[in-house]
């Protein structure tokens, strides 16, 4: 796979941000000291660019779930317990990263189907991760616990260890944000 690729905005290096965003929602608490997101996803980048050879896809979307795929499986190796089990936990860990990407993706449109529309929304959906990284450390996680995990406010505010009005303002503020920083892009 050359650095520049027809699949999607460029080059791997361009899925950094998407795939650190996915990352950090799916590292497993108990492993957090050990291994944090931006390891997760050097690693997957490098896996990437060892094995490009092996990629079929032609589309950014697949090239977007073979990334996850990779992400997966070094989640799961780092997480691995015994040998037996680790086939359910890398399709759990594949399973729950093709939700939050789902999610990351719905909440830029609504269901579309054009290839057009499809390029488009897969851009945009690495330009909010993009984006995302820019924001403050608490209002990034609000906004990745609320929309990428699918947590109501209430759990929010519980994992966060806040108050209901202080994650709405969180919440608020980063949705503000997170907007100004698109169209800046845009």
């Amino acid at each position: 796979m050359p650095s520049e690729s027809p699949r999607g905005p460029g080059s791997l290096e361009d899925y950094r941000d998407y795939l650190r965003l996915l990352a950090r929602s799916h590292i497993p608490s108990g492993l957090r000291g050990q291994l944090d997101a931006s390891d997760a996803v050097q690693l997957t980048l490098l896996k990437a660019h060892e094995k490009q050879e092996q990629f079929r896809g032609t589309t950014d979307v697949e090239l977007r779930a073979w990334l996850r795929t990779i992400l997966a499986r070094i989640l799961a190796d780092a997480t691995r317990v015994n040998r037996r089990r680790r086939g359910d936990r890398i399709r759990s860990i594949e399973a729950s990263l093709d939700q939050s990407s789902a999610r990351l993706e719905a909440f830029l449109a609504a269901e579309q189907s054009a290839p057009s529309e499809q390029a488009m929304r897969a851009e945009q959906t690495v330009r909010l991760a993009s984006a995302l990284r820019q924001l403050p450390d608490d209002q990034r996680s609000a906004l990745e616990l609320r929309y990428l995990q699918g947590l109501s406010v209430a759990d929010v505010a519980e994992r966060m260890g806040r108050g209901l009005e202080s994650v709405t303002g969180l919440l608020y503020r980063g949705m503000k944000s997170l907007r100004r920083l698109m169209d800046e892009t845009a």
